[in-house]
């Protein structure tokens, strides 16, 4: 038999960026639960509201299923002597399972014969065992942060006020920090605060919305959506497209009323993304556009509540937002009494990291990697990359940015436009944040990526230069996400730049700011990277073993290495190449723990299969060097595949550990060659063959 379950967990206001990962965490969490517990189900459901957490699930077992158990004891060669009576070991396997020593029975295993016995475990009713983990189930649930409220023993978002529970119609009872569960849930808190009784989950969702109450996030969205339309459509404008102000205002409220309100035209003198910053992140109101982009003195604003009277309610939206208008306002103008140059300098007084020295310091050390990298990769671009570089940290100072800290960097594009600046290096300052966040958008100038790149790898050496390294639970400067960004970037501009030269030149310009062996700190550094980029091409779908091979040799330049890895897993597709892998082996193991050099004698190349497989090599290591510096990778491949046949040859005619130490050491140059060539593409060793 099969039933409903329905959980609704009523607390204080939740904020709206815990809901949709909780409610995800809900239906993993309980579907592992009901496994580990052998309940079947047909599907879960989470839902939410500030207010509440709901999980119903549909066609639940309301019988655990029964088990048949069998437990392994002693070998049977313990367990009985050789009259066949059973020994201490045989009693005391039977005493602590509470079963009779002549119920043990010999059971065949992999291992051998041993004694054991078998159980009927019974299924327990489903209420019961709701009853036993539902108290750890919902202290289990995990929040951005969680608190112990009062005297409350388990920390949860908010505090817990009431415990909705009901399997099959009947409550499951169970208590979390004083409350008991039961089959009262409340309406809207303002607008129909009242108990209401529920019998199962269709009877909720409707008492529910009687009380105003949407419960389902998908359906609310809906509503507040058509709500926007309609108070839009009644001003005229289009909804600026901002779907995660749309999921947190969903996530806001029970119910849904969009109002649209407006502002003076006075403040459109300041910059579009100043307008709807301070609409969007201090009022989570939604910014108007005119249907080409124009931005209009409107705003739209979500209520959680049915007004009396909406002019009463939107001159309040109207009244609030205006102050925060008149400070964006003041902010800018006082701004703009000095250049942004002169801002620059304030950051002198500006700490970084108390170690590694002020905003300033940082910008000089970043803005002498940049020029670095433009000198090596971009010289026409020098110019652009020193001013850039010098400008592009001064907003941090800044009235503006000071209060709304989401505009670093497009409020030191408008300044720097205001000041005179170049718009290329304008639009750089903006672009050297770029990527904020997985899948943002790259810098287009070169600039731009150019002094974001040096910026952020003065942030990874630096940190690693007086041990601030990233842990599984921690990394406060991002180090992380900096060098994605740094990956990403040298990806999409196919930048010629070596990653670990980058390292050695920041780790010169930081100069005694690090502390600890430089060394060991590029080691690390080069190694952080390769391991993100390394995780990046994986997490894209491409072999694991493909991108091991290239990136264990060939990591430092990006561009360069994803074109070997998708020469690699192209030739990896087809049937010779298991071939060729099986030949690279067996150099491999025979180079492993010798050392060979790289001088070959023809002179002592006796074997006529040594001495083609060195012919062969010479011809193809001509032509691979000019491929490869042709960056013609996969070509190379189908040169290093023609060896393939040599190799054989050599290895079945050919004893290489020969008695004679120079014989011996030639036939180790030559595969060590070999070996260098096979090198120009990636480390064969670590395909298993």
């Amino acid at each position: 038999m099969t039933g409903e379950f329905l959980l609704e967990i009523g607390t204080e206001e939740i904020p709206a960026r815990f809901l949709p990962p909780t409610m995800e965490q809900m239906k993993a969490s309980m579907a592992k639960k009901l496994g580990d517990e052998r309940l079947t189900f047909d599907r879960i459901d989470a839902m939410s509201t500030p207010r509440r957490l709901t999980l119903i699930v549909s066609g639940m077992s309301l019988k655990q299923e029964d088990q048949d158990q069998q437990v392994v004891g002693p070998p049977e060669k313990s367990a009985y002597d050789a009259q066949g009576n059973p020994t201490k070991a045989a009693e005391g396997f039977a005493r602590a399972h509470g079963v009779n020593v002549s119920e043990l029975a010999v059971v065949e295993t992999g291992k051998g014969k041993f004694v054991g016995i078998r159980r009927h475990i019974p299924g327990r009713p489903t209420s019961e065992l709701l009853a036993d983990l539902l108290p750890s189930w919902v202290a289990g649930l995990a929040f951005p942060k969680s608190m112990r409220w009062g005297s409350n023993p388990t920390p949860f978002a908010r505090p817990v006020h009431w415990l909705l529970c009901l399997l099959d119609g009947r409550v499951v009872p169970f208590a979390l920090n004083g409350i008991g569960s039961g089959d009262l849930t409340y309406g809207h808190r303002f607008m129909a605060p009242q108990a209401i009784q529920v019998r199962d989950a269709s009877d909720y969702v409707a008492k529910l919305e009687e009380a105003h109450v949407v419960i389902d996030p998908e359906v609310r969205r809906e509503r507040m959506l058509r709500s926007v339309d309609e108070a839009i459509r009644e001003s005229g404008g289009q909804l600026i497209d901002d779907p995660d102000l749309v999921t947190e205002n969903c996530f806001l409220v029970e119910s849904t009323n969009a109002v649209c309100g407006t502002f003076a035209d006075s403040f459109l003198e300041l910059p579009d993304e100043v307008l709807i910053t301070a609409m969007r992140e201090h009022q989570r109101y939604f910014a108007v556009t005119d249907g080409n982009g124009k931005l209009l003195p409107k705003f739209v604003a979500i209520n959680n509540t049915l007004a009396r009277d909406p002019a009463v309610v939107t001159q309040g939206h109207q009244r609030v937002l205006k102050a925060r208008l008149e400070d964006a306002k003041f902010f800018f103008r006082e701004d703009l009494k000095k250049p942004l140059a002169d801002h620059a300098e304030a950051l002198k007084s500006v700490l970084f990291q108390q170690k590694l020295g002020t905003s300033y310091q940082k910008m000089e050390r970043f803005r002498e990697l940049a020029l670095f990298m433009a000198d090596a990769a971009a010289p026409e671009a020098r110019e652009a990359v020193e001013r850039t570089a010098t400008l592009c940290k001064a907003d941090l100072v800044t009235e503006m940015v000071g209060e709304f800290p989401a505009l670093q960097g497009v409020m030191g594009r408008a300044y720097a436009r205001h000041a005179g600046e170049s718009e290329a290096v304008a639009q750089a300052v903006y672009e050297h944040y770029l990527p904020r966040f997985a899948g943002d958008a790259l810098p287009e100038s070169t600039a731009g990526a150019l002094v974001g790149m040096a910026d952020r790898l003065d942030t990874i050496c630096g940190c690693f230069g007086i041990g601030l390294i990233p842990t599984g639970a921690a990394d406060p400067y991002a180090l992380r996400r900096h060098t994605l960004a740094i990956i990403h970037i040298l990806l999409e501009k196919r930048y010629l730049l070596d990653f670990e030269s980058l390292a050695v030149k920041s780790l010169q310009i930081l100069g005694d700011r690090v502390e600890r062996d430089p060394e060991e700190v590029l080691k690390q550094v080069t190694e952080f990277f390769r391991a993100r980029f390394h995780n990046l091409l994986t997490g894209k779908g491409l072999p694991f073993d493909v991108v091991d091979a290239v990136l264990s040799l060939h990591h430092n330049v990006p561009g360069e290495a994803m074109d070997r890895v998708q020469a690699l897993n192209a030739w990896k597709e087809r049937p010779e190449f298991q071939l060729l892998a099986i030949s690279f082996k067996r150099v491999v193991n025979i180079l492993k723990d010798q050392e060979a050099g790289t001088e070959v004698d023809e002179s002592l190349l006796q074997d006529q299969s040594e001495r083609e497989l060195w012919d062969e090599y010479l011809r193809a290591d001509r032509t691979a060097n000019q491929l490869m510096a042709e960056k013609r990778y996969a070509d190379t491949l189908e040169i290093i595949f023609g060896l393939r046949r040599a190799i054989d040859g050599f290895f079945d005619a050919v004893m290489v550990m020969d008695k004679d130490e120079k014989l011996k050491h030639n036939r180790l140059a030559l595969l060590n060659r070999l070996s260098g060539l096979f090198k120009n593409i990636g480390d064969f060793s670590k395909f298993s063959v």
